[in-house]
Parts: structure tokens; sequence; C-alpha cells
């Protein structure tokens, strides 16, 4: 036994060394071709190979070492090899160096990958974030976003309105809605694939998009609206990390964390747009974040089959950034925490679709989320991030109308996301009365 041991540990570091040697063949020669002292992007070493490896490594070795006695070789590898850049956690590998998975199977696998994932971004910084011109974009002045107010308004409603600058009076919660539109978009302009891509998303390096799944046609044309019934409940919010908090939460207080933030959405949308709302409390992360994902899935599935009128499903995150890193805009005189939508394509490069984890409301998913990224933009512009795409599933084939919303980050305060809550509440009834 102990023999066939350390012939298996000679066979996986012989495997582990071809894929390097492979990836830091393909990393020199886009080098050569685009790029000098860094890789894809313009990424350190270290991290683009750590990268490359990701899918190899979980597709060739993994399985291979699913007893529970296999502990210290891999993680101590792949620190030799790549450093303490290595995103070890990417690969199912404790800091440690020992393997969290004990069964080996390709679900379970699978599962693990998902639960760490979607905090795991291959773009950082200004890729994330909205281009500030665009040849598709036309910024309207205060004057002529009041002569279109005007024009959508009749008799002194409109003079009344017009007055205030376009926009309305502060509501309950002192949030000043945006009444009209800030900038319109020339959609012939995005017809073009690669300026679709270029304004609105970013996609992970371990994933990819295509024309076909990334259609305009279909992302405007699928109609996101909802017949408003405040007698049953048609939207539901939870989280599927609870414990994600910011910079200056407190201890023990949930209404500080991205919990409160989800109460206070749930509030904004039941009391200032006559929704019926769920605000789902449970906490699937508790001291461990690797399965919060199917943890989350038999309580939020028996959730909707107690509530079968729900139409809206929205799980609420806080992003993670670098520290030294924030995330806010100045909206109508409030710090705000900016957002970004999240989906998962069931798809990665390294095993292209991934049957376990079908998704048939994905293109319904896709333009739920492009609607509320194009009204966020046109009414309160700056105030998302582009559209992260990533390659699992994150729980969204439950409703054709789900989204992951990434509110802020750690380095936010809370009044900042607190802040955010109201415009995230305004676009979505835009999106959902059809008013967009």
């Amino acid at each position: 036994m102990k023999r066939n041991w350390r012939n298996g540990k000679k066979i996986f570091h012989i495997g582990v060394a071809v894929l390097f040697l492979i990836a830091l063949g393909d990393f020199l020669l886009q080098r050569g071709q685009g790029g000098e002292g860094s890789g894809e992007g313009g990424k350190p070493l270290t991290e683009y190979i750590a990268q490359r490896l990701q899918g190899e490594l979980l597709d060739v070795w993994l399985p291979s070492f699913s007893f529970a006695g296999m502990r210290d070789a891999p993680g101590d590898l792949l620190r030799d090899i790549l450093g303490q850049q290595a995103p070890l956690l990417a690969y199912g590998i404790e800091e440690t160096g020992g393997l969290q998975i004990e069964s080996g199977g390709t679900y379970e696998k699978i599962l693990l990958q998902e639960g760490m994932d979607e905090d795991t971004k291959s773009m950082e910084g200004e890729d994330l974030e909205m281009p500030e011109e665009s040849a598709g974009r036309i910024r309207l002045d205060d004057e002529t976003a009041q002569l279109l107010l005007e024009e959508n308004q009749t008799g002194s409603q409109a003079e009344a309105q017009v007055s205030e600058n376009a926009l309305g009076e502060p509501d309950s919660f002192g949030f000043i809605k945006s009444e009209t539109k800030r900038q319109e978009y020339d959609w012939s302009y995005y017809r073009d694939y690669d300026a679709l891509i270029k304004e609105f998303y970013a996609v992970d390096a371990t994933t990819e998009a295509s024309p076909e799944r990334l259609n305009l046609d279909s992302l405007l044309g699928k109609d996101m609206s909802i017949e408003k019934n405040p007698d049953v409940p048609q939207i539901l919010i939870y989280h599927t990390h609870s414990q994600e908090s910011f910079a200056d939460s407190i201890p023990g207080d949930q209404s500080t964390t991205i919990m409160g933030a989800g109460e206070l959405l749930a509030q904004i949308l039941r009391e200032e747009y006559g929704y019926n709302v769920i605000h789902h409390t449970g906490e699937f992360d508790v001291g461990a974040r690797d399965y919060a994902y199917s943890n989350a899935l038999p309580v939020i599935e028996q959730v909707l089959e107690e509530n079968p009128t729900i139409e809206v499903v929205i799980d609420l995150h806080r992003d993670a950034v670098l520290e030294g890193r924030k995330l806010v805009m100045d909206l109508g005189g409030r710090p705000t925490a900016r957002f970004m939508f999240f989906n998962g394509l069931s798809y990665t490069r390294a095993r292209g679709d991934i049957e376990y984890l079908k998704n048939p409301y994905i293109d319904d998913n896709l333009a739920f989320s492009f609607q509320m990224q194009v009204a966020a933009n046109e009414y309160y512009p700056d105030v998302t991030r582009r559209i992260y795409l990533k390659g699992y599933r994150y729980n969204m084939h439950l409703r054709p109308k789900s989204l992951l919303i990434e509110l802020g980050a750690q380095t936010n305060t809370v009044e900042e996301i607190r802040n955010a809550c109201a415009p995230i509440a305004h676009v979505l009834d835009l999106v959902l009365s059809g008013k967009r």
C-alpha cells in the first residue's frame, strides 16, 4: 500500500509538472504575441498560470486523490510551483494543503467549485467598470431631460415635475428618483457583438460567451414584466452568503450585514412600489462557504414550492475587492455603493456544458440582468459595474426571472450599502412594470 501511494504521488508530480510546462509555454507564446512581463490581460505570471491550470488540474488530478489519506502533496506542490498568489481554494484545496473532497465524485467536485467560485474573478479594477464614454450612448443634459419629461407628462403635473429639474420629491426613505432617463442608447451600435460585450459585460477567463447566447434581440425582446398582485408573494429575496459584512458592520448586529440590506430592499419594494416580498433569512454559509449554494438549494426550492406565485428570485450578495478599493458614487448627494449583476452560464472552458448544473432559463436570466443593467444605466449612470459572466449555475435555474446582485463590497460602509437599495428597487420596478 505504501509503495502504491508513493507511485501515485510520483505520477501526480509528473502530471502536474507537464501541465505546468504546457501552461508556461502557452503563456510565453501569448507574451511574445502581445504583452511584456505579464500574462493574459496584463496579469502577473503566477496569477496567469494559476488560472490556466485551474480547469486542467480539476479535471485531471482531483478525482485521482479521492481517498482521505492523500493530504499534503497537492497543496505543497502547487505552492512550490505557483507561489502564494495561486488561488488554491479555487482548486478545492484548503490553506493547509489538504483536499476538501473525500469522495472524488464529479458532482461533488463541481458543487465545491461553485460554492467557492463566485467571489473569485479573473478581472479586477477597471475591467469591471462601465466605460465612461461610448459611441453607442448619449448623455442627456438637464434641459434635454426636462424636455423629455415634459413630453411624457401633461398639464400642471408636468410643470411641477419639470420645475424640480426632472427629479421628483424624496420618498419616505429619503431617495429622490430620477423621473426620466439621463442617457439614451443607440441600439444599432450594439448589434455588433464586440461592441455589446465591451460596453456591458465582463466575461471571466474560465468561461466564454457567444453571439448566439448574447443576442441583442433576445436580451431586449424578452418580456420581463409581471402583473402586480400585492395579495400574493411575487418576489423572493435571500442570501446564499448570509455572513457577508461591510467596513463598519457591528459584530452580532445582522441589520448591518448583507441580511440587513436585503430587509431594507424588501421594505422599499413593499412600501414604495406595492410588491408582496418574502425576505428569507436562512443562513447557508455559517462556518464555511464551500457548499453554500448546494445548502441553499433545497431550502429555496421548498419556499418556492410553498409559494408558487413567486416570479422573481433575488440572491443578494456583496462583492470582495482589494483592500483600499471602494465601490461608491455620489447619487443625489448621497454616497451610494455601486452594484453588479452576475450570471452563471453552466459552461466552463475546461469542461464545456456542465450537465450536472443544467439551467433551462439561462437566456431568460441573461435578458433579466441585461434589462436591469440598461435601466440602471439610463436612469442612474455609473451606479453599476459590468455584468459579470462566470461558469457555474449559482441556483439561477429556479425561476426565469432570477438575479444575483453583488451590492458593493467589504470596503463599503453600511450607509453606502443602504443608500443603494432604493435605486435597485426603482430599477427593478421599471423592468417588472414594463416602464423601461
